[in-house]
């Protein structure tokens, strides 16, 4: 049941390229800094990334985007990323952008083994160009298919030996329904702490998900817009 990996590098020793990987995170909050360094130096490519945006330029999924490693990326906002936004006008990046609720339920509901819904969010646009649409109660809706990873990389603030996880605050956001749409989900920790440390109402993932886990020996955690209230006499 001890699933600890030494390092980073250890824990992204098998994807190899043409993976699909999902990544926790909404803009640079509570994303797993050390796995996505570890898959720089990995240098796989063709990547698929899943993940609710591609991080900034020089940090984040941004790192591996400016080195060439993804192919497709699947998420809901483009955000402060010039290197993505030029990749994407100059077709070197397939991109596939969702409404973020759909984005979310896309990944909740691959966790869940359903394999596709219908939601009322983007009929008339282009999101639902292609997709099959219905009628239920006089309201047209878009059938939206799930979201399933061959890796998930999470990013969690305390967890133990066999892979329970707490997540902090807004840190959250993501990780906890990704971890459950992978075949192998992978996360790092700010602690790792012995079976039994932490109080199970308080677990938000359940080791059963978890394949490995490790804790990541530094955090930046930069802020994407720093924004600050202006002083008042």
């Amino acid at each position: 049941m001890n699933k600890v990996v030494a390092s980073a590098d250890e824990a992204v020793r098998d994807i190899q390229d043409g993976a699909t990987i999902m990544v926790g995170g909404f803009g640079l909050c509570g994303i797993p800094e050390n796995l996505i360094a570890a898959l720089r130096r990995k240098g796989v490519k063709d990547l698929t990334t899943i993940s609710n945006n591609v991080g900034i330029d020089d940090f984040g999924l941004g790192l591996l985007l400016t080195n060439g490693q993804i192919r497709k990326h699947i998420g809901t906002y483009v955000g402060e990323n010039k290197t993505l936004e030029t990749m994407v006008l100059t077709g070197k990046i397939e991109l596939e952008l969702n409404p973020q609720g759909t984005f979310s339920e896309r990944i909740r509901a691959g966790g869940a083994g359903i394999p596709a819904f219908f939601t009322p969010t983007g009929y008339g646009t282009v999101i639902a160009e292609g997709k099959e649409t219905r009628d239920f109660n006089g309201r047209p809706y878009v059938m939206e298919r799930a979201l399933q990873a061959d890796f998930a990389f999470i990013k969690a603030w305390r967890g133990d030996e066999w892979g329970n996880l707490v997540y902090r605050k807004t840190a959250r956001n993501f990780n906890p329904m990704m971890a459950t749409a992978a075949k192998v989900t992978i996360a790092e920790v700010e602690e790792l702490v012995a079976v039994g440390k932490l109080e199970p109402d308080s677990v938000h993932t359940p080791s059963i998900y978890v394949k490995r886990i490790f804790q990541g020996p530094s955090y930046q955690r930069r802020i994407e817009k720093r924004t600050l209230r202006k002083a008042t006499a």
